[in-house]
């Protein structure tokens, strides 16, 4: 298992970046903004649970 994890890791993929590609895929369904979020990973994931209805924020 850790070495599965080695590898994710190696190449640049993380959980946060993969959440952050799937909401932002499913929001906006652009490739361009899919790719930014994902660079921004984790940070995007927060900022979108706090500023959406229902979410963290309210």
């Amino acid at each position: 298992m850790s070495e599965v994890r080695g590898h994710a890791t190696s190449a640049g993929i993380g959980l946060g970046s993969a959440i952050a590609v799937a909401v932002s895929w499913s929001l906006h369904k652009s490739l361009l903004w899919a790719v930014v979020h994902g660079l921004l990973g984790w940070i995007y994931v927060i900022y979108y649970a706090l500023t959406r209805p229902g979410g963290i924020g309210g």
